[in-house]
């Protein structure tokens, strides 16, 4: 018997659903005393906004690899 899977089809973007998880998660930060919570909420804060950078850098049509790995192509040559 196979399991059916579920979809859910998404309503916003990614890029919206980052935001609003940053901005959540910083309101969280906001509310909290200070304490291990509280960074938590930051460092996840953090995480979605960094996310939320990859993304773009990803989608962007003038896609580059980092140096780094240009550089080592051309060492291998």
């Amino acid at each position: 018997m196979m399991i059916k899977r579920t979809r859910v089809k998404q309503e916003k973007t990614f890029k919206e659903r980052l935001a609003e998880e940053a901005a959540r998660c910083t309101e969280l930060a906001g509310q909290t005393p200070p304490g291990v919570r509280r960074e938590m909420y930051l460092r996840r804060a953090q995480q979605v906004a960094t996310a939320s950078n990859i993304n773009d850098w990803l989608s962007s049509p003038g896609l580059e690899p980092p140096t780094e790995l240009k550089n080592l192509a051309r060492k291998n040559k």
